[in-house]
C-alpha cells in the first residue's frame, strides 16, 4: 500500500537523497538505542536477582543513556521527516497548480471547480501526513525488526519461530483487510470531491436557487450524496479499524504461547533461560510485532493517502493544451488580417456544433456576431482564442495558423470584455493595470473618463487605491463590467473581443461606452457578440449565424432591409415595443 504511494512520488522524494539517508542513519541509532535497552534490562533483572549491585548499576547507566540517545535521535528523525513530507508535498501543490494553468478549456467543462479544489488542499493534506507517518516509522521500524529478530534467534529458536509465526498472522490479517477495504476509500474520496463541487455550484448560484425557491430540491440532492458518504465512508472505516484490534489480539496469543512454551522449556530441559533472557524474550518479541501493530493504526490513514495519490496522479497526468512551437523572427504585432477556413468543431462527437464555417476580416474591421442562443457566437470566439482545438479547418491571423503562435503570443493580441467579469482582491489601481503595467497615470484615467467609471473612482476616500472585493468595496455587476471595460482600454491591445459587453449596464451608460468603444476599435480589427443588437449597428460585417453556420451576412441597413430575414426578425423582436 505505502509502496503505491512511494512509487508514484518518487520524483518528489529525489531531491531529498541526503535527507533521506540522514533519516535511514538516525533510525538506525533509534532503533539499536531502543532495542540494546531492553537487552540491558534483561541485565539488570538478572543483576538484582543475584544482587550485583556492581552490574546493576553499570546496567542501569547504560539503559539511561540509551533512552536518552533514543529519545535524541527519534526527535531529530521527526523535525527530518517532517522536512521531506511538507517540502515535497510543496513542490507537488506547485506542479498541480502549473498544470491546472496549462490544462485545456475542455477540462474545466467535464470536472467540477469543488472536486479540482479538493485535490489541492484536501489530497494534498492526507499525502504529507502519510507520508510523515511513513517516515517516522519505516526504516526505525526496519532497524528495529531485524536486530531484534537476531537477538531473539541468539536467545532461543523455538520461540523465535513462535513470534515469527504471529507476526506472519498479522501481516496476513493486515493485507486482507487493506484489499477489503481500498476500493470503499477510493469511492470516499471521489464523493467528497463530487459533493465539494456540488456545494461549491449551489454556493455560486444561490441568488438564483432562492428566486426560484428551488431550496428543497438541493437539499434533497445533497442529502443523498451525504448518505451515499455516510455509508461508504462508515464501510471503509470500520473494515479498516479491524486491523489494530485484531492485530493486538493475535499479538496477545503470542505473549501467552511464549509463556507457555517457555515454562515447558524451563521445567523439561536444563537450558540457560534466565529470568532476565525471559523477560528480555517478551519485550523483543513485542519491538519485534511493533511496527505492524503501529502500521495497523494509521491503516485507515494509509488508504485515504493512496486514494488521494491516485486523484492528484490524475490530475498531474492529464494532458496540457497545446501551444505553438513554430519560433517568431520579431515581436508578433498582428495587423488584424483573420481568416476562418473550413472550420468544422464540436465539444462532443457526436454532437456537431460548427461545419464548414468560413470567414474573412480584413484589418480594421469590425465583426458582429449575432443568433440564437445554442447558435455557436461564444464558441467562435473560444476557437479564435484557441480554447478548444478544431475538428478540422484552420484559423490564421495575417495568414499564420493560430496552431504554429504560442498561446501567451495569440492570447496577448487580444483584448476581451467577457459576459462573466473578473475583478481580483486588490486596489482598483492594481485591477485596471492588470494588461499594462506600464500604463501611466494619464492613460488610465482618460480610460476611466472613456468607460464612464472615473466619477465613481473620485468619490471613492482612496481613490485609485481603494480595496476591491470581501476586505473592500463592493461592486454592482454593471460597475464589475464598466471597470472590466476601462481595463481593456488601458491594456492597448492589437484586436478586441466584446462577449456581451454591455449586457449589464443601463441604457444611458451604454450610449457613453459605446461612443468610448467606437473611438477604441478605430483601426482595430474588432468581434462584437452581443445580444442588444442596438449596440452594433456602426458593424462591418454582421453574421448572423444559426446551428454553427453563417445564414445571413451584411451591414446593418443591408439586414434590416431583407424582409423575413433572421436579423430583420431578431431587431425587431428587440424594438417592435
Amino acid at each position: 500500500m505505502f509502496k503505491q504511494m512511494i512509487t508514484k512520488f518518487s520524483p518528489y522524494l529525489h531531491p531529498f537523497k541526503k535527507a533521506i539517508l540522514l533519516n535511514a542513519l538516525l533510525s538506525i541509532f533509534y532503533g539499536l538505542s531502543s532495542v540494546l535497552v531492553t537487552m540491558y534490562i534483561g541485565k539488570a533483572i538478572d543483576s538484582m536477582s543475584q544482587t550485583n549491585k556492581h552490574d546493576l548499576t553499570r546496567n542501569i547507566m547504560m539503559i539511561v543513556f540509551l533512552t536518552f540517545v533514543s529519545a535524541l535521535s527519534f526527535y531529530f528523525l521527526q523535525r527530518i521527516s517532517q522536512y521531506i513530507a511538507y517540502t515535497s508535498m510543496k513542490q507537488v501543490r506547485k506542479e498541480a497548480y502549473h498544470k491546472l494553468n496549462n490544462l485545456p478549456m475542455n477540462y474545466f467543462d467535464t470536472h467540477s471547480h469543488g472536486d479540482t479544489m479538493n485535490r489541492f488542499s484536501t489530497d494534498l493534506d492526507y499525502i504529507s501526513e502519510a507520508l510523515l507517518a511513513l517516515f517516522n516509522q519505516l526504516f526505525p521500524s526496519i532497524t528495529i525488526i531485524i536486530v531484534a529478530l537476531g537477538i531473539m534467534l541468539s536467545l532461543n529458536v523455538m520461540l523465535t519461530g513462535i513470534v515469527l509465526l504471529i507476526t506472519l498472522g498479522m501481516f496476513g490479517v493486515n493485507v486482507a483487510i487493506v484489499k477489503k477495504g481500498q476500493p470503499y476509500f477510493n469511492t470516499q474520496q471521489q464523493i467528497l470531491g463530487e459533493m465539494s463541487g456540488y456545494i461549491n455550484e449551489q454556493f455560486n448560484q444561490l441568488k438564483t436557487i432562492k428566486s426560484y425557491e428551488y431550496e428543497e430540491t438541493v437539499i434533497q440532492q445533497f442529502q443523498q450524496m451525504n448518505e451515499s458518504l455516510q455509508y461508504t465512508g462508515q464501510k471503509a472505516q470500520f473494515i479498516s479499524s479491524l486491523t489494530n484490534p485484531l492485530s493486538r489480539f493475535i499479538d496477545h496469543i503470542g505473549y501467552l504461547l511464549i509463556g507457555f512454551v517457555s515454562g515447558i522449556l524451563i521445567l523439561q530441559f536444563p537450558l540457560p533461560l534466565s529470568l532476565g533472557i525471559l523477560s528480555s524474550f517478551i519485550i523483543y518479541s513485542g519491538q519485534f510485532s511493533k511496527p505492524l501493530i503501529e502500521l495497523s493504526s494509521i491503516t485507515t490513514q494509509l488508504q485515504t493517502a493512496v486514494s488521494s495519490t491516485k486523484r492528484i496522479n490524475d490530475l498531474l497526468n492529464e494532458t496540457e493544451e497545446k501551444t505553438g512551437t513554430q519560433p517568431m523572427t520579431d515581436t508578433f504585432s498582428p495587423k488584424g488580417y483573420v481568416t476562418f477556413s473550413h472550420v468544422y468543431f464540436s465539444y462532443q462527437a457526436e454532437n456537431p456544433l460548427i461545419e464548414d464555417f468560413n470567414l474573412e476580416v480584413k484589418p480594421g474591421q469590425t465583426v458582429a456576431i449575432v443568433g440564437k442562443t445554442g447558435a455557436g457566437k461564444s464558441t467562435l470566439v473560444n476557437l479564435l482564442m484557441n480554447f478548444y482545438p478544431l475538428d478540422k479547418g484552420e484559423i490564421t491571423i495575417d495568414s499564420i495558423p493560430i496552431t504554429n503562435l504560442s498561446n501567451h503570443e495569440l492570447r496577448q493580441s487580444f483584448g476581451m470584455v467577457l459576459q462573466e467579469t473578473w475583478l481580483f482582491q486588490g486596489t482598483i489601481w492594481e485591477n485596471l493595470i492588470f494588461g499594462n503595467p506600464n500604463a501611466t497615470k494619464e492613460h488610465v484615467i482618460h480610460a476611466c473618463k472613456e468607460a464612464n467609471i472615473y466619477y465613481f473612482i473620485e468619490q471613492l476616500p482612496n481613490g485609485f487605491q481603494t480595496l476591491l472585493g470581501k476586505s473592500g468595496v463592493l461592486l454592482s455587476e454593471g460597475q464589475k463590467q464598466l471597470f472590466t471595460i476601462a481595463r481593456t482600454m488601458i491594456s492597448q491591445p492589437p484586436m478586441l473581443i466584446l462577449d456581451e459587453a454591455t449586457s449589464s449596464i443601463d441604457t444611458l451608460t451604454e450610449q457613453h461606452i459605446q461612443t468610448a468603444f467606437n473611438k477604441m476599435m478605430q483601426g482595430k480589427t474588432s468581434f462584437i457578440i452581443a445580444h442588444r443588437l442596438s449596440t452594433i449597428k456602426k458593424a462591418d460585417i454582421i453574421l448572423v449565424m444559426d446551428k454553427g453556420k453563417i445564414i445571413e451576412t451584411g451591414t446593418h441597413n443591408d439586414l434590416l432591409n431583407k424582409q423575413n430575414g433572421a436579423y430583420s426578425s431578431l431587431y425587431h423582436s428587440q424594438f417592435s415595443h
